[in-house]
């Protein structure tokens, strides 16, 4: 069976904690794309674990973890990542952690080239997370990479490499925006401190893969952000650098030739967005605040506040149909058992006409929320576990959902832990 676990939104839906929680029955966990761009907050009998680079699967005993030739790895926070977790009791091993050596190494002239391009954008920034991301994904496709197999070549052949990637490299540094130069030594020197920690864990992941595929495994694709952030069917150009859908996972993972079986889309009781682009159904001022505050709507990976609002129908119908989710999971519901009365974006006013149809390009900036709202239940409902349990009201608005994004609500989270949730 192979399963794959992604967002319906901006991202930040609550994956890792669904993750955790579906990796029980699985026997692998898959990353395919990203880097250590946004966090999977994971909380557990263990501790609360931000996961960046690793997958969810990692905290679960006895489940393999493959970070796929689809993902970019900065080697230095990776390696800071597994120190962490083994801090918290976290077993990371060569037995359990499988890295892609097709998978592409975001080095440090990344990060700074990410953060020189976002300060000569200025207030025209695209709201990145200065982590390397744009550049090392550009780099990839230009060519001009260099991927964990690397690692293995004589130090003649790796300098070789990366004295001709230096070079043009600190062309931009230099000529574009007038700073300090990268040295080939300095870049040798990082990827083999680093390098050498990680040369154990990593191999040919697509062989692993296919072999357990082809043995009947359970195997788990997981999604870092939303489909709103892919960048293909996302809020382009403030979208990640790589596909986040589902139908990349096989491709990303490393086995472009296997099909999903089944894929599980995570999104929130009410909907939250990091960083910049058009978010039509954002909330303001004080209401925002409460629910900011109430739901801890704080980046993983950043720290920054996240944006926040109503549950957005178009968004989500949107989402739905890229991802090609079979079911969806509800995550959050319990933060909006303060509210009297529940707002949800319902549609779009886009030059005076309502609309589901989530647009594309300046419709999309010039769109504007249309509100309804639905009753509150005014009630705790962190002890419920079946769908019994819950309050009428919370019931209905499970049910309005699924009608208006057209696609069955499988589980409904209504707290942090591992066990509070509702299997429907």
């Amino acid at each position: 069976m192979l399963t794959a676990v992604v967002g319906i939104n901006w991202g930040d839906e609550g994956k890792g904690r669904m993750v955790d929680l579906l990796s029980e029955k699985n026997e692998i966990v898959v990353r395919y794309q990203g880097g250590n761009n946004a966090g999977h907050t994971v909380i557990n009998e263990k501790g609360k674990f931000v996961l960046n680079l690793l997958p969810s699967g990692i905290l679960r005993d006895g489940v393999v973890n493959v970070m796929g030739n689809g993902m970019v790895i900065d080697m230095k926070h990776l390696v800071g990542e597994i120190d962490k977790l083994r801090e918290g009791g976290i077993s990371v091993s060569p037995a359990n952690l499988k890295i892609s050596d097709k998978a592409i190494i975001c080095m440090p002239y990344h990060v700074r080239l990410d953060c020189l391009e976002e300060e000569r954008l200025a207030d025209k920034k695209y709201g990145s997370t200065r982590r390397g991301i744009s550049p090392v994904y550009g780099d990839k496709y230009m060519k001009k990479g260099i991927r964990m197999a690397d690692l293995f070549e004589s130090d003649d052949v790796l300098r070789a490499q990366v004295t001709d990637l230096l070079e043009y490299k600190n062309l931009i540094i230099d000529g574009v925006y007038h700073s300090s130069t990268e040295t080939v030594d300095d870049m040798m020197d990082w990827l083999r401190t680093y390098g050498d920690i990680l040369k154990p864990y990593i191999c040919d992941v697509c062989e692993y893969l296919d072999n357990a595929a082809e043995h009947g495994m359970n195997i788990m694709f997981e999604a870092q952000l939303g489909a709103l952030r892919d960048i293909d069917f996302g809020i382009y150009p403030f979208t990640s650098s790589s596909n986040v859908i589902s139908a990349y996972a096989p491709i990303g993972s490393g086995i472009p030739g296997r099909k999903i079986d089944y894929t599980l889309g995570i999104m929130k009781a009410y909907s939250t967005c990091v960083g910049e682009g058009p978010f039509t159904c954002e909330m303001f001022g004080d209401e925002a605040d409460k629910l900011r505050q109430i739901a801890g709507e704080y980046g993983a990976a950043t720290g920054r506040p996240r944006r926040v609002g109503p549950f957005d129908v178009p968004a989500s119908k949107y989402g739905v149909k890229v991802q090609g989710a079979d079911d969806l999971a509800l995550t959050k519901l319990d933060i909006l058992s303060y509210m009297d009365k529940i707002p949800v974006c319902v549609a779009y006013d886009v030059d005076g006409e309502r609309t589901t149809v989530f647009p594309t390009g300046d419709k999309l900036n010039r769109a504007k929320p249309i509100i309804e709202y639905l009753d509150g239940w005014k009630t705790d409902i962190g002890k419920c576990r079946k769908m019994s349990d819950l309050p009428e009201n919370a019931v209905k608005y499970i049910e309005y959902i699924e009608k208006a994004v057209c696609c069955n609500i499988r589980y409904i989270s209504v707290g942090a832990q591992r066990d509070e949730y509702i299997e429907k």
